[in-house]
């Protein structure tokens, strides 16, 4: 389950926060108008992305690279034209007063930053939404606890980022102008050099850019660099949205607004006191991202460590596991190095409550030779952290071991040796 929310919340961390910001800017600089247009564009971010992910998911119409690439190109295009219009905006006096061009001005940034939500969510909402099917694939059935509890984490990880949205939305919807624009540009520019890197690494995977380049070093450097950092990226908008809050406190400590008589004087209490409750969510979304980034997540993506391989006969053509070895209802791992060098693997447990035996290579046409590890009685893929039904362990289907040939004979599982020569590709060592 944790490690579904941390993967939710990672997935949506950075558009979460510019989505709330560019929405509060609108909401305080365009009116109602404004709030009406950026909201359509959330909403087209939303279907687009549902479209997206079914058909990343049903068909292989589509280029991820390539699609990302094009997201990045446009996204930076309609970044550069928000923040020119933004600036129009606040600096020509006419598109400040009530008329003609002041409504021209709000609906034409309005219409930029509703492009810029819509292509946020396009990026980052097609994965999350695949979630459910993509561990169908491997559970098999939507009825299992494990599949529940998994669902549970993505809900919860959502839920979350739709909070911290809120937060952002309401911190920002609290500040002056020119703390607003200041905020919310400075994350989406934060976020623009991770797209403009995103674009360099694409262009690199796809040979757009060569060998024979000038700047091909140059550009090379780059790519490791935000491909080692990326993380600081997520860090600089979390920055940009704790100043929020800050701002606010400061702002309402410092409050002095006249008043005439009692009534109003708590209306202006009232009012600054809803301010800080609203930094003070801000400040406890970030904590939990922290939390989630330095706690949570480390430990759901703890390294697990395969047993040792256990030793075997090699008699002629085939392997020899006699009875006594895994007659104990445990995880046994064997292991056969190939003529061609390649290092084998299978697995052997003994099924619950009877003296039939799962055996397979450890190793599923999923998740690859990642292997599979016990984990409280129960057979684990160590990729993707399914929970394998043991007395199907033997039978082809979903994340099961990949099903090879052996025979049970005087007390003994043999295994014949061309089964694992036939399969040795699966493994990559």
């Amino acid at each position: 389950m944790l490690k579904y929310f941390t993967m939710t919340v990672d997935a949506l961390v950075i558009c979460a926060v510019l989505v709330g910001m560019l929405r509060a800017y609108i909401a305080l600089t365009c009116g109602k108008a404004g709030r009406i247009i950026s909201n359509c564009g959330a909403g087209l971010g939303l279907i687009l992305a549902g479209i997206m992910s079914y058909m990343k998911n049903r068909t292989a119409k589509i280029d991820t690279s390539m699609w990302n690439y094009r997201i990045f190109i446009f996204a930076l295009s309609v970044l550069a034209a928000f923040i020119a219009f933004a600036l129009v905006k606040r600096l020509v006096p006419v598109f400040r007063k009530k008329g003609k061009p002041a409504l021209t001005g709000d609906i034409v940034l309005s219409l930029t930053a509703a492009l810029l939500i819509a292509a946020l969510m396009l990026y980052a909402l097609p994965d999350v939404l695949a979630y459910p099917y993509t561990i169908l694939l491997t559970d098999q059935t939507a009825l299992s606890t494990d599949y529940l509890f998994k669902l549970i984490g993505i809900i919860l990880g959502v839920v979350f980022m739709l909070l911290l949205e809120m937060a952002a939305f309401r911190g920002v919807q609290r500040l002056g102008h020119w703390q607003a624009f200041t905020v919310v540009v400075a994350a989406l520019v934060i976020n623009g050099l991770r797209q403009a890197a995103g674009i360099i690494r694409i262009m690199f995977n796809k040979r757009m850019i060569l060998p024979t380049d000038e700047h091909y070093d140059d550009y090379f450097e780059i790519i490791r660099f935000s491909s080692n950092n990326d993380i600081w990226f997520v860090y600089g908008v979390l920055a940009v949205l704790a100043a929020v809050p800050v701002i606010i406190w400061i702002k309402s400590f410092r409050a002095k607004e006249p008043y005439s008589n009692p009534a109003e004087k708590r209306k202006i209490r009232k009012k600054w006191k809803v301010n800080r409750r609203w930094a003070n969510l801000a400040v406890c979304c970030i904590a939990m991202m922290l939390l989630s980034i330095f706690v949570i997540e480390p430990c759901t993506n703890r390294p697990v460590e395969l047993s040792p391989v256990e030793d075997t006969t090699v008699d002629g053509d085939n392997i020899i596991v006699s009875f006594d070895q895994v007659d104990d209802g445990h995880l046994h791992r064997f292991g056969y190095t190939t003529p061609a060098g390649k290092h084998t693997r299978f697995i052997v447990i003994q099924k619950p409550g009877s003296s039939g035996y799962g055996l397979g290579l450890d190793a599923c046409d999923i998740c690859g030779e990642t292997g599979y590890y016990e984990r409280d009685g129960q057979v684990v893929c160590k990729l993707c952290d399914v929970v394998m039904n043991i007395n199907t362990i033997g039978f082809p289907g979903g994340c099961n071991p990949i099903v090879i040939e052996y025979s049970i004979q005087d007390g003994k599982i043999i295994v014949p040796v061309r089964e694992l020569i036939e399969h040795e590709n699966v493994f990559k060592s």
